[in-house]
Parts: structure tokens; C-alpha cells; sequence
């Protein structure tokens, strides 16, 4: 029998957890997003040349997006290693 999965509305760390879930999956989306801009608006600019507006959109869009990212993937990994270690299972990979 597999074990039942706690449903975040009854447990105010499940739900804080589920939160911050929610919040990693958005910082994400922009941060790759942002990302995905400033490549493209690179590609761009080599083709048909960089004016300063575009320079400045590129290097906007890496600034705010590592800004954005680094901490979403951070708290990613720390919700991971929860819900692992919540259910029990053994760390892969060690120090």
C-alpha cells in the first residue's frame, strides 16, 4: 500500500511549503523567460545590428533574470530535499 500524501490545507508547513512551491514555479517561468528574451533580442541585434535601447533590453533582461532565478532554483532544490526527506527515501550523491 502506498502512503497517503498529507494534504497541505492540514498542516501549516505542508501548506508554507506548497506556498513557496507555488512561487519557485513562477520565479522560474520569468527567470528562464527573461533569459530566453535576452538570447533571442541577441540574435536579433547580431543579424541586423545593436542599437543602445536593445544593448540595454539584453543586458536588463540577464540582470533581473539572475536576480529572479538564482533564488527560485535555490528554494527548488530545498522543497525537493524536503519532500524527500519527508517521505523517507535516502539522499543520493553525498559530501
Amino acid at each position: 500500500m502506498t502512503p497517503r500524501r498529507a494534504d497541505p490545507t492540514d498542516d501549516e508547513v505542508l501548506a508554507h511549503r506548497a506556498r513557496l512551491a507555488t512561487y519557485v514555479k513562477v520565479g522560474k517561468r520569468v527567470g528562464y523567460g527573461l533569459f530566453a528574451y535576452a538570447v533571442v533580442a541577441f540574435v536579433f541585434g547580431a543579424i541586423l545590428g545593436f542599437a543602445a535601447w536593445l544593448v540595454d533590453s539584453i543586458i536588463a533582461a540577464m540582470l533581473v533574470g539572475s536576480v529572479v532565478l538564482a533564488p527560485a532554483i535555490v528554494f527548488g532544490y530545498g522543497i525537493r530535499a524536503a519532500e524527500r526527506e519527508e517521505r523517507g527515501e535516502a539522499r543520493r550523491g553525498g559530501y
